[in-house]
């Protein structure tokens, strides 16, 4: 049994967020018994309220709240800080703009106390996520029955297959604390889409999971200036670029890993390579277009066995052809972008 002070820490990165952060750290607490429950505001140097609100919380809930204030280091650096900070055994990463299902909370707390005390605990928690947008009144809920056997410890090779644009998201993720710092990740700071990298480098020192069929986690999306909004995307590509290299990076060489993680690194890897590649021809801008031949060049060149399985996926392939039917199938994977980057 591992000796934490804490159950679950959850680490809220908060940029200029006064607006959101009550909502946020209130369905953080609202379990039934919060007492082993530590929330880590990390304030990412805000120059609103958001300083002076989460010091306010940390007086509301002395024991369970903490505020750590640092100079500006994007969302990447605000989450390395976190979990170097955390003190629960578990640890999971809350947008300050989104919330938790508050129903949910206890049916997932009970099972981290279980896990807590158990000889061997599982490495990772896996749980439904809802796309919470703005002016729909029906929202989407993600989750993976058809890939995961619900409530029964899993290793990788347990696993079904993932829909071609469907992988496990940074918020669906619940990491055993030391999972993460073995892995040694340190996500790139003042870089957006970091979440990619959080739902893929750690994986390889991940040997058991659990998937919760719950509709935990809460992701607002729409408001104006948001990361994922296409303009926005087309306006940052570069870091896009920048992730799917750390990406290539942690992906591990066949045969040195099971078999169905493998499968999924190279599903995923193939799906963030293709995401990228879309908005870099989007972005029409020349240089772009040499920068996603080569994306697909350096994969080839850092692994010949990865880029060639990688290269056979069939989304991999699509956005590969050349000439008039290549722009065209572009186009249409704009689509297929759209609804892995969260936009639908």
């Amino acid at each position: 049994m591992e000796q934490s002070s804490k159950t679950l820490t959850f680490v809220v990165p908060a940029y200029n967020m006064e607006t959101y952060l009550e909502r946020c750290v209130e369905s953080l607490l609202s379990a039934t018994d919060n007492s082993d429950i530590e929330v880590l505001i990390v304030d990412d140097g805000s120059s609103d309220g958001t300083p002076e609100l989460a010091d306010m919380y940390e007086r509301r809930w002395p024991g369970n709240v903490r505020a750590i204030h640092q100079v500006n280091k994007g969302h990447g650096g605000a989450v390395n800080t976190g979990i170097a900070n955390a003190t629960g055994m578990y640890v999971k990463v809350v947008d300050a703009d989104d919330w938790v299902d508050m129903p949910s909370i206890d049916t997932l707390m009970g099972t981290l106390r279980v896990q807590r005390v158990a000889t061997d605990p599982v490495d990772m928690i896996v749980t439904n996520y809802v796309y919470d947008k703005v002016g729909k009144r029906v929202k989407h809920t993600v989750n993976f029955r058809h890939a995961m056997a619900t409530n029964t410890v899993l290793g990788w090779d347990d696993l079904g297959c993932f829909g071609v644009a469907e992988y496990i998201l940074m918020h669906a993720l619940i990491y055993r604390t030391q999972v993460v710092r073995d892995s040694g990740m340190q996500l790139p700071e003042h870089t957006f889409y970091v979440d990619f990298i959080y739902a893929y480098q750690p994986f390889p020192w991940v040997k058991s999971m659990l998937y919760m069929d719950i509709p935990f986690y809460h992701y607002f999306i729409g408001r104006e200036g948001q990361s994922v909004q296409t303009d926005v995307m087309i306006r940052r590509v570069t870091q896009l670029r920048l992730v799917n290299q750390r990406m290539v990076e942690a992906t591990p060489e066949p045969g040195t890993v099971p078999d169905g993680l493998y499968r999924y690194m190279i599903h995923f890897l193939a799906i963030e390579s293709s995401v990228t590649s879309v908005f870099l021809i989007l972005s029409k801008d020349k240089a772009n277009y040499r920068l996603k031949d080569e994306l697909w060049a350096d994969i080839d060149k850092a692994s010949p066995a990865i880029g060639r399985d990688v290269r056979r996926k069939l989304v991999s392939r699509a956005l590969n052809l050349r000439g008039s039917v290549g722009r065209w199938v572009i186009r249409r994977g704009y689509v297929v972008a759209e609804k892995v980057v969260g936009f639908n």
